[in-house]
């Protein structure tokens, strides 16, 4: 689907790392290139044409990005270098300030450093109790093992939507309907779930969403925090500087800007959030649904060729997003990536920077495959065959 667009598939590559980061399509590059060729300027701070084009252009994307998510305001949504800066702003500029000792924090074992480490620091810091919620049979979260864990010093539950090793879609809507209830804040993780699929933080119910560009057919460097503004406004800056104070004196008197700008000091990747902007128009252009039913088709028949092969073990097999992970008998999972190299096929091997997953699964390292809209059945033949064959036997032994 749109392959076209993607000069990147013309040199003969498999690309299956798509959880990891996304191809661009031209347009997108081509966006980048008119900031550095026809335009370039600092944003929100001239008085010329090409700054005021920029300003128009930088908040612009703000908008696109209230809309896709449905947030309320253009206040509400913040631009940082990716999901893992956001999350490390929720957790050391707002919960640090807000969370006492004793207090608990919900998480799995299935989820990304960049979403467990922050609490983990915290719970340091600040005698905070950090209590994992127990995966089903399938290593799946489920809404009747969150609740297991939720009691009255519960005061925030932190996920992702969608895991980026299991590939489960967690029950956000429903959970956001109880802590909404209960003065439990919700906090998720949308780097896997936003690429793929129509996210709508009023109809979950999430007060803070992290997510990141480069995974979603934008640019690296740029990702968006949402928090519901009365929350933002409360957020500490994670940084200071140009841009995003309104005064400051000799004497120590400061005042810093409103949001979303107090939490954007210096000078942001300015073109990263100018091509973001035409990643979502590509994606809104293109429409969720045809996404989800693509990836969907695809996932089904690789699950189907896989099991086919009784030399492979389907670690996620009944997941339904678009994440499929595996390991060939008896071979460590980076030599199986290594041998697809050779066949120009580009998958992720390890531990996906899910460490705790291993308590869960019982394996530390698999191989993982994640496909986005612009994959095709004849990409996973091809995989399929070159697991079939004894070459990678030879190979890795």
């Amino acid at each position: 689907m749109n392959r076209e667009d993607f000069p990147i598939l013309d040199t003969n590559i498999i690309y299956f790392d798509n959880a990891a980061t996304t191809l661009k399509p031209k347009s997108v590059v081509d966006e980048i290139t008119k900031y550095y060729t026809l335009y370039t300027a600092n944003a929100h701070r001239g008085d010329y044409d090409n700054s005021l084009k920029v300003d128009t252009l930088y908040e612009g994307v703000r908008t696109k990005v209230k809309d896709l998510i449905n947030a309320d305001s253009e206040k509400e949504i913040v631009f940082t270098k990716g999901a893992t800066e956001s999350l490390n702003m929720i957790v050391k500029c707002y919960m640090k300030y807000v969370l006492k000792s004793g207090d608990e924090v919900l998480l799995t074992k299935s989820e990304h450093a960049s979403l467990v480490l922050p609490w983990l620091e915290l719970e340091k810091e600040l005698g905070i109790i950090i209590k994992y919620i127990d995966l089903d049979e399938k290593y799946k979260v489920t809404y009747e093992n969150v609740m297991k864990q939720v009691t009255n010093k519960t005061k925030v539950i932190c996920l992702a939507q969608v895991s980026n090793v299991i590939s489960d879609e967690r029950p956000i809507k429903k959970i956001g309907e109880y802590t909404s209830k209960n003065s439990i804040y919700l906090v998720v993780d949308g780097a896997q779930s936003v690429p793929h699929m129509k996210v709508d933080v009023k109809d979950l119910n999430i007060d803070f969403l992290a997510f990141s560009s480069h995974k979603m057919l934008g640019p690296t460097g740029v990702g968006v925090l949402y928090g519901k503004y009365k929350y933002l406004d409360k957020m500490h800056p994670l940084t200071v500087g140009g841009g995003m104070n309104n005064y400051f004196e000799a004497n120590g008197d400061f005042e810093y800007n409103n949001l979303p700008t107090r939490l954007e000091a210096g000078t942001q990747n300015i073109s990263g959030v100018i091509g973001f902007g035409s990643a979502i128009d590509y994606l809104n252009n293109l429409g969720y649904d045809k996404i989800r039913n693509h990836e969907k088709e695809l996932r089904d028949y690789l699950v189907r060729e896989l099991e086919k092969n009784e030399n492979v073990t389907i670690y996620n097999k009944d997941s339904g997003t678009n994440t499929v992970v595996f390991n060939v008998n008896g071979i460590f999972p980076q030599d199986t990536a290594v041998y697809l190299n050779t066949k120009h096929i580009c998958i992720r091997a390890g531990n996906h920077c899910a460490k705790l997953l291993k308590d869960e699964v019982g394996i530390k390292n698999t191989c993982r495959i994640s496909l986005y809209f612009y994959n095709t059945k004849e990409e996973i033949d091809k995989l399929i065959e070159a697991l079939k064959e004894k070459d990678i036997l030879k190979m890795v032994i």
